[in-house]
């Protein structure tokens, strides 16, 4: 955990509601955004939330509600205010001016998490790479508040080094990085190709949905999972065989709400594995209230790789967690999705995305076989395409 005088940074949470928007929504953004900082090390705290036509262009929030925020972080003694958007760095610096603490955007603390979860040198210098190119047009900010040996959620990475994080500094560090990235590219690029032509599965989906975990459960390896965001950064590709068929799963890395775009061009070579994979296994959280935006998003940012177009199986997963709100014999108000039972939500998905899905539970192992007959079946249709003189070796019974 990242501490002051060894004490975790106390925060609070300040976001938007635009005109038009659901304010439960700004609500489940407020939810993965505290989820972020406990992840992150710190301790979310008050939340400030305001409705607007648009973004004020200088602060952000309107004058009345920073007025209100100024006196809630004079009287708390708040170390860090995180704003769920990204703020300019003009923005930034009206911010501060008002409010006596740090100021930091969604996007910083999201690359602050890539920062400490980073341990290979690819993951290092991808996240390195996205967070100089986040600091360039904020480097202003950073002269008054850089402190060589001070700790905080925000300050890990480059930002940590000395005066020498000039604009020229950075330019400098930028282009070696993306050289270095470019050498890293070419390795992978290699490396893919000496997998010959076995059939590749990516694992695709929304930070935390238990992607490792199925990992592990179909490769019997161990993959480090764990429930936080962005556990697993590195893509990790394993040999599986499901009744003597083979093939290779990679385990990529989550995607999230408002994911930088720097990070995406950052971890390309990463996520190559998704673009040149012949089917991607779409993870998702069934159990979390906002899972239909979370498959929005990922399939929004498949878009943006360039992998929309692949073969999907939907695997809808942890539905031990599952826990629909009872109904109301008497109400007449039509179902929602939270009062849907699992076999209704199955029926749903199914006939709404026309793709094979499979509602499990990896941790309880809850239909799991059903799931690998499924897998099996969409592996043997690409290589009796890919080699079609290819017998059927038979099925272990």
């Amino acid at each position: 955990m990242i501490k002051i005088n060894n004490q975790p940074e106390t925060t609070i949470l300040i976001g938007v509601t635009r005109s038009g928007e659901d304010p439960s929504a700004t609500k489940e953004h407020l939810d993965e955004l505290a989820f972020l900082i406990e992840t992150a090390g710190g301790i979310p705290g008050n939340r400030f939330i305001q409705r607007l036509d648009y973004h004020d262009p200088k602060t952000f929030v309107g004058s009345g509600k920073l007025t209100e925020i100024a006196s809630y972080i004079l009287h708390h003694k708040t170390d860090l205010a995180v704003f769920d958007d990204e703020l300019s760095p003009s923005q930034i610096r009206n911010i501060e001016k008002e409010l006596s603490c740090r100021i930091i955007d969604r996007n910083n603390l999201i690359l602050d998490i890539f920062a400490r979860r980073a341990h290979t040198s690819t993951a290092k210098t991808q996240v390195e790479l996205a967070q100089c190119e986040y600091l360039l047009p904020r480097l202003t900010r950073r002269w008054t508040h850089l402190e060589k040996q001070r700790g905080g959620i925000g300050l890990r990475g480059p930002g940590e080094q000395e005066i020498e994080t000039d604009r020229r500094y950075l330019r400098w560090r930028i282009k070696l990085l993306k050289q270095k990235l470019k050498e890293i590219d070419k390795q992978k690029t290699i490396q893919r190709k000496k997998r010959g032509q076995m059939v590749r599965i990516a694992l695709v989906g929304y930070t935390n949905v238990g992607k490792s975990t199925i990992m592990n459960l179909l490769s019997k390896s161990d993959v480090f999972a764990e429930d936080k965001l962005f556990a697993t950064l590195d893509t990790t590709v394993r040999k599986v065989v499901i009744e003597r068929q083979s093939f290779l799963l990679s385990d990529t890395v989550g995607f999230i709400r408002k994911l930088p775009h720097s990070l995406i061009e950052s971890f390309k070579s990463t996520l190559d594995e998704v673009r040149e994979s012949d089917i991607l296994l779409h993870v998702v959280d069934i159990s979390h209230p906002d899972f239909e935006e979370q498959i929005d998003v990922v399939k929004q940012t498949l878009v943006e790789l360039g992998a929309a177009d692949k073969p999907t199986l939907m695997l809808f997963n942890k539905i031990d967690a599952y826990n629909p709100v009872p109904k109301d014999t008497d109400d007449l108000i039509p179902p929602d999705k939270t009062n849907l039972t699992l076999a209704e939500l199955e029926k749903i998905w199914i006939a709404r995305e026309h793709v094979p899905s499979v509602f499990i539970s990896a941790i309880e192992k809850t239909h799991v076989d059903s799931f690998r007959e499924i897998l099996y079946q969409e592996v043997r249709k690409i290589q009796r395409t890919r080699w079609p003189e290819t017998r059927d070796e038979g099925r272990r019974r």
